[in-house]
């Protein structure tokens, strides 16, 4: 198991039937994930295509999630949590300067930055990152569109294992926003086999 500290991430290679476990081990933290196919940085992992095809903007067990080729690129085999999200983008700098007041104009870690990190070795710029993949995110919507982020509903030990459809290239974050994580930012673990 390796543990990704507060506000951090990493990039590494998942060969098409390797299992990856997000897992989040004091509960109530955020986990952001988005992956290329190793041989072609032009197809990408997309929440338009997958909240498509499977009619929903949640996954969990069994869900498929497609590239922006609709190709499968990963199928969630294990989801103790039952809530991520699939709408809103890593946080960046420019989050912290329009949305968190109290950050605005200081530097502040970000997912943008810690997948731009976990990714530079494959060649990804940050300009090729798109929508995530936000584990034990709870993201929830009004009846006339008005999204809220709580808490996440995760407890310690809870873990999301998805499996590699095709080789990919995948960041992965221990998310850096405090609000995403119910007011303070925690690790995240994670295993590869």
């Amino acid at each position: 198991m390796t543990r990704l500290e507060p506000q951090t991430g990493t990039g590494f290679v998942l060969r098409a039937g390797d299992l990856l476990t997000v897992t989040d081990p004091t509960g109530g933290q955020v986990s952001d994930l988005f992956c290329f196919r190793a041989d072609d940085h032009d197809e990408w992992l997309s929440s338009g295509r997958t909240i498509d095809y499977g009619n929903s903007v949640y996954v969990s067990t069994g869900s498929i999630l497609y590239s922006n080729r609709s190709t499968p690129m990963l199928t969630i085999l294990e989801d103790t949590c039952g809530r991520h999200d699939l709408l809103l983008t890593p946080c960046s700098q420019q989050t912290f300067d329009l949305l968190y007041p109290e950050f605005q104009g200081s530097y502040h870690p970000s997912c943008l930055e810690n997948l731009v990190k976990g990714l530079a070795p494959f060649g990804v710029g940050p300009d090729q990152i798109g929508t995530t993949l936000n584990i034990f995110m709870n993201v929830w919507s009004e009846p006339g569109g008005e999204l809220h982020i709580d808490p996440p509903t995760s407890v310690a030990g809870d873990r999301l294992t998805v499996r590699a459809e095709v080789d990919l290239h995948v960041g992965l974050t221990a998310c850096s926003a405090e609000k995403s994580n119910g007011g303070v930012s925690k690790p995240i673990d994670f295993t590869l086999s």
